[in-house]
């Protein structure tokens, strides 16, 4: 699978673009604020329904338009195309089409058109709260799993009505139990499924990490992830029994799989704490291609991978052998955003694959080198 056509109207910085995009590698170059990274982001809304940095949709149209559109078509099977459009209006509710039908709801479209982003802003993978690690684990599960995502959706509704009722109670001084239990039920049948999938998950997830983390690093140093759970030692049943009189004082749950966390410890140590930039970053790179070629195994097909600001916090070697690793039969279609042309141009010199690179300059892009294989 890859993206071979991309349109944009107001998006972002953007009045107007279009792109034909290389089946392998990609790179866009530009000084800082161009939109180099603005251009990701439309691949990512493409397969997310949604921005990867702004979750509020109509803050990313264009300043003083009334919209913004973004039209992706995609080469699926051989010669199947799949053409996948966004379009967001002000004061109207976004929509979503794959070949020109509107989807019901976006979850519907989640895992057709799997991507994995490398960005700087994923260090809040590290640095961040729980609410960060199990939003990722969350949403690489959903894009080869419809239950685990409808058991969320649901799972995190009964959540709000629980707290809601918590709440209320706490405010009237009155509790009733039979209310509270018709949610516990709910949480228990949702909460203890995701529970099991993340625990699959992360247990066949670690092997894979670790290999891609030894070849980033040239095995210099240790790493682990660890998933961090109530559950590991009781039903999510006995946990709500026992944390509901702390419930009622903090009138939120306390317990449940909405507390689960990863842990990352690199040389035995926490890597927040000990962890240099530089093996942060690998670390997280190392996350995001075992992401890959999970998904690649679950689909059966290659995933997009995006990578923003490719140099930040890697030496020019680092970023050679990761270049060289992802442009390998094993990887498909890469797209890059760097700031200096002259460290893509030694990238690109140095590869067999295919491969487009375009210059950004106030919005508008030029392709300026690219190289195909007929």
């Amino acid at each position: 699978m890859h993206l071979k056509h991309l349109r944009l109207t107001n998006f972002k910085n953007y009045e107007e673009a279009e792109l034909q995009f290389s089946d392998k590698i990609n790179c866009f170059v530009g000084a800082n604020g161009v939109g180099k990274t603005n251009l990701l982001d439309a691949i990512y809304y493409l397969s997310f329904c949604k921005s990867y940095f702004n979750p509020v949709d109509t803050q990313n149209i264009k300043h003083e338009e009334d919209f913004f559109a973004i039209h992706g078509t995609y080469n699926r099977n051989g010669n199947d195309s799949s053409k996948v459009s966004c379009i967001q209006k002000r004061n109207h509710r976004k929509q979503f089409m794959l070949n020109g039908k509107e989807y019901g709801r976006f979850a519907d479209h989640i895992g057709l058109f799997p991507l994995v982003m490398i960005s700087p802003y994923d260090r809040d993978l590290i640095n961040e709260g729980s609410d960060v690690r199990r939003k990722y684990i969350d949403s690489v599960i959903s894009q080869f799993d419809k239950i685990y995502l409808d058991n969320l959706i649901n799972y995190n509704r009964a959540l709000f009505q629980r707290n809601s009722l918590l709440k209320g109670f706490a405010e009237r001084e009155y509790y009733d139990l039979s209310l509270i239990e018709i949610w516990n039920e709910q949480l228990i049948k949702f909460g203890m499924d995701i529970y099991r999938k993340r625990k699959d998950f992360i247990q066949d997830f670690i092997p894979v990490f670790k290999q891609y983390f030894s070849i980033i690093s040239n095995n210099r140093e240790g790493v682990d992830i660890t998933y961090e759970s109530q559950l590991h030692d009781k039903t999510l049943d006995k946990l709500l029994k026992e944390s509901f009189e702390k419930d009622k004082v903090l009138r939120y749950t306390t317990a449940g799989i909405h507390k689960d966390d990863l842990s990352f410890g690199i040389n035995s140590y926490p890597l927040k704490r000990f962890g240099s930039q530089g093996q942060q970053k690998s670390f997280i790179i190392a996350i995001k291609l075992a992401q890959f070629d999970y998904t690649k195994n679950i689909k059966g097909f290659k995933p997009i991978l995006l990578f923003d600001d490719i140099f930040d916090k890697l030496d020019e070697t680092r970023v050679t052998q990761l270049i060289q690793l992802v442009s390998q039969d094993s990887f498909g279609q890469v797209v890059i955003t760097d700031t200096q042309y002259d460290r893509i141009e030694k990238l690109t010199n140095s590869l067999s694959a295919t491969y487009h690179v375009w210059e950004i300059e106030a919005g508008i892009l030029n392709l300026i080198n690219s190289l195909r294989h007929d």
